[in-house]
């Protein structure tokens, strides 16, 4: 949002004229302090008021110890705020109907503690020993001042020379300049411009450093109602401050270990190896407690969720395994959950359902668009804007607005971990290869983190061709996809001609979604990470290849990385390995492995 100015002091109509002409946020006018040179009388003020009304200036009279008849003048006619300095007596502030911003001397800082729970104050301003003295204070004296919900403001000897310092040093939301900005015969154009310029270039800089923070190149974003934007910057700030809390992290871990089953195996899958002639290691994240990657970003994310003291946890899913982790997540810390599901995947994954109902969670069909995850997430995303004050959205896949696909990478980031230390173990150096399946990109986004920056490593994700990408019928965000905004981010979206976000197709209920994570179209871009597609009938293919080789059923998702892999092993040789992320287990697919594989008589 940037630090906002307030001019105070204004007495004639050509200074208001200044005001707007420079776009000025707050102007600030003295109302019953005859002490002041810069009081202004009712008529007068009602002038200036006059005046104001055509701009989007908001206006404050500033008082001194008001009386109650005083604050009933100010009342009617018409300023935005009040700003007091000196007393604020229970009788006057029982009276006061406008938003207040108390001011503190720097002589006498003190006294705020006593208004931070007060719902009438909205914010303060910490002034000068002698405010419109010209005077400024060592500003490292308000260090220490917490910050709440409450405007910041700092007053006190500001001008173009060193508005900028203070910005930086402080980063108050509102400055307050007065005499900084003043001449001989009152408010000066010049000085009032170049301070609003000084002030304009900080913003900018700063909005370019928090566009970048927000993106991934050109991909990620906030694209949310401006009523979340505060949610999401709570999410951060309570986020980063739980990944340096040791406390928190060890908590983490406790749940990983102990509930969830961590570490999962790196296996030698030995059969399928000798079969395809290079080394395949199956990262066996199937093996987790609900049997997929997703609870290790789920546990983290409602540890998250109480730590900043929500009660109610809401989700989306597609093939269901997400679900199942939150519902899961939200028994063993009591919270109450709703998943939000497509009415098409409640018929795909009736097994996953009736776990999740089963584990206290309210299963919602969402019947609008496709039926599936695309449009469950936007079901959660309009739930959680009306109820985000005491909820708490577990998004499942690398998607949405930042800082989600920070939060869900840092939390499925630990496969990459357990996996490159393994492999390291098993075969002293690095692999070859890493494979993992692309939806929105969780599992992947996680099957990569840690081997990003070892650019000897390739990286591999498999999209869901569907019936093949010539067909439309797929989910090839990346091979076929143009950027584009959807759930609160900008990525790669399957689009028709006129910007509409088409239908996705999978076999697969977990792929089956129109668009990707951020970082993956990044990815993309940059040629970190090489994007490929595996058809429906090649996955399933790979999904029975590896239940006769080694005994293992996988995921319809994981199948597709695994498909892929049995092709890249063909060009592959002995010496040397790769990863595959069995991102999870298949006992969710059953109805749709059993109907296919008896359509194709593999069942006979």
């Amino acid at each position: 949002m940037g630090t906002k100015i307030k001019i105070c002091g204004i007495t004639r109509p050509k200074e208001v004229t200044m005001l707007i002409e420079n776009q000025v946020d707050f102007a600030g006018m003295v109302m019953f302090y005859p002490k002041s040179k810069r009081n202004n009388s009712i008529e007068n003020a009602k002038i200036l008021l006059k005046k104001l009304s055509i701009s989007s200036i908001q206006t404050v009279a500033v008082t001194v110890s008001p009386t109650i008849e005083q604050v009933m003048e100010i009342q009617a006619l018409g300023f935005d705020y009040i700003q007091i300095h000196n007393i604020l007596s229970k009788e006057v502030l029982k009276e006061i109907r406008l938003p207040i911003l108390k001011a503190f001397h720097i002589s006498d800082l003190g006294d705020y503690e006593n208004y931070q729970s007060c719902s009438k104050v909205f914010g303060y301003v910490f002034d000068s020993a002698i405010p419109g003295s010209g005077e400024t204070f060592d500003w490292s004296i308000l260090d220490h001042i917490p910050r709440d919900r409450k405007l910041f403001i700092l007053a006190g000897g500001l001008n173009k020379d060193n508005v900028e310092k203070a910005v930086r040093q402080l980063r108050p939301d509102i400055i307050d300049v007065c005499t900084g900005v003043e001449g001989e015969n009152g408010k000066d154009a010049l000085k009032i411009k170049e301070l609003v310029n000084k002030v304009n270039q900080w913003n900018e800089k700063e909005r370019k450093t928090e566009m970048e923070k927000y993106y991934y190149g050109s991909f990620g974003g906030r694209y949310v109602p401006e009523s979340l934007i505060n949610t999401l910057d709570e999410l951060e700030a309570a986020f980063e401050e739980a990944m340096n809390d040791t406390k928190f992290k060890e908590e983490l871990d406790y749940y990983l270990k102990e509930y969830v089953g961590r570490e999962t195996p790196l296996y030698l899958a030995e059969r399928i190896s000798a079969k395809y002639g290079t080394k395949i290691y199956l990262k066996r994240e199937d093996l987790n407690h609900t049997g997929a990657h997703k609870i290790n970003n789920v546990i983290g994310q409602i540890l998250l969720a109480k730590r900043m003291g929500k009660k109610k946890v809401i989700a989306e899913t597609g093939a269901g395994q997400h679900g199942v982790a939150t519902a899961t997540g939200a028994a063993l810390f009591n919270m109450e959950c709703t998943v939000y599901m497509g009415e098409e995947d409640i018929k795909r994954q009736a097994l996953n359902v009736f776990r999740m109902e089963m584990l206290g969670a309210k299963v919602v069909s969402v019947t609008s668009g496709s039926n599936t995850l695309k449009d469950a997430t936007n079901e959660a995303i309009r739930t959680w804007a009306k109820t985000a004050e005491d909820t708490f959205y577990v998004i499942g896949s690398a998607v949405g607005p930042y800082p989600y696909p920070k939060i869900v990478k840092e939390f499925q980031s630990i496969i990459s971990k357990e996996a490159k230390a393994q492999f390291l173990q098993k075969e002293g150096r690095l692999p070859d290869t890493v494979i993992a399946c692309v939806g929105g990109g969780s599992n992947s986004i996680g099957m990569f983190a840690n081997f990003i920056e070892d650019k000897e490593v390739e990286l591999i994700g498999v999209e869901a061709a569907g019936l093949g990408v010539e067909t439309g019928k797929h989910a090839s965000a990346m091979a076929l996809g143009k950027p584009g905004t959807l759930h609160g981010m900008r990525s790669y979206l399957l689009q028709d001609e006129n910007g509409n976000v088409e239908l996705a197709h999978s076999i697969s209920a977990g792929l089956d979604y129109p668009g990707v994570g951020p970082e993956h179209a990044y990815l993309r871009d940059t040629k970190r990470v090489e994007y490929v597609s595996i058809k429906d009938n090649e996955a399933m293919d790979a999904l029975k290849e590896l239940c006769e080789l080694e005994g293992i059923i996988p995921a319809i998702e994981s199948a597709h990385a695994l498909a892929y892999a049995f092709k890249k092993a063909s060009v592959m040789n002995k010496e040397q390995a790769m990863i595959v992320c069995l991102s999870g287990r298949g006992d969710k697919d059953v109805n749709t492995v059993s109907d296919y594989f008896s359509g194709k008589g593999y069942l006979n």
